[in-house]
């Protein structure tokens, strides 16, 4: 397990986003998620399932529409990712969680108003039913946690008026990591296939060790970090910028001591 300080006077909180093959594969899943289990003190899970919801909308008959990487989420992809996100992922996590002695529960952002968030305005783009969240319960989940119930977050908020929205996995777990840290020393982490931001694509061991946002901007000018992993980096920075102690990217290894992984630093 990576060496996380735990004091019962000042919980050290661990916000665990999953995505990806991650999600994917039940073999690198299970295997995370018994080291997720044996992680002390209060945590969270997060998780995605994008080519899970595409895959179901195809069996279904329904169009999927991308651009650039992002869905355009219409009321009929809205519906099959609730279906997807909200039930088969979420409750298939908490179950195996469950059977794993772990107490568990799968929430969306509806759940208790736990994530408020508000459509995403029309720019160039008109993305539909997307969201991005705007207020956290941390009350509600403080409870939660509490009780040594581990609360597992579809990628699904809700408005004010009830309207849920399809909502960025990466932005939920940081922004509940950000929300979250008003109260408590708070880590997070973001595990996919990749054993963290590489310095070279073709080679899955080129792991930048460490970025800060010095040498973040030079590795963007330089072309290193482009495309896909821009939008998760503004998140991990995001994050350090906004109260979150340190922020780890990696991939199903990264909860077990010596994994390769990238750390976020101020």
């Amino acid at each position: 397990m990576l060496e996380i300080v735990h004091n019962p006077a000042t919980d050290v909180l661990n916000v665990i986003k999953i995505g990806g093959k991650l999600i994917e594969n039940q073999e690198l899943l299970d295997s995370f998620l018994k080291d997720f289990v044996q992680l002390k003190g209060p945590k969270i899970l997060v998780h995605g399932g994008g080519n899970k919801a595409t895959e179901v909308a195809e069996k279904l008959g329904i169009e999927t529409q991308m651009l650039d990487g992002r869905r355009i989420t219409d009321k009929n992809s809205m519906e099959v990712i609730t279906m997807v996100y909200g039930g088969l992922l979420n409750k298939s996590i908490v179950a195996q969680l469950q059977g794993s002695k772990q107490n568990a529960i799968g929430l969306c952002g509806a759940d208790a108003n736990v994530l408020i968030s508000k459509k995403r305005e029309v720019k160039e783009v008109d993305y539909g039913l997307v969201g991005d969240v705007v207020k956290v319960n941390i009350e509600f989940i403080k409870s939660l946690l509490k009780q040594e119930i581990v609360p597992v977050f579809s990628a699904i908020s809700s408005t004010e008026e009830g309207v849920l929205l399809n909502t960025n996995g990466d932005s939920v777990a940081s922004e509940i990591a950000i929300a979250m840290s008003n109260i408590y020393t708070t880590q997070l982490f973001y595990c996919s296939e990749k054993k963290g931001v590489l310095k070279n694509m073709d080679d899955d061991n080129s792991v930048i060790a460490e970025l800060n946002p010095e040498n973040y901007q030079q590795l963007k000018a330089s072309k290193v970090i482009t495309d896909g992993m821009l939008p998760k980096l503004h998140n991990c920075f995001e994050a350090i910028n906004r109260g979150v102690s340190t922020v780890y990217l990696g991939d199903a290894e990264l909860l077990k001591n010596g994994a390769k992984h990238t750390k976020i630093v101020h």
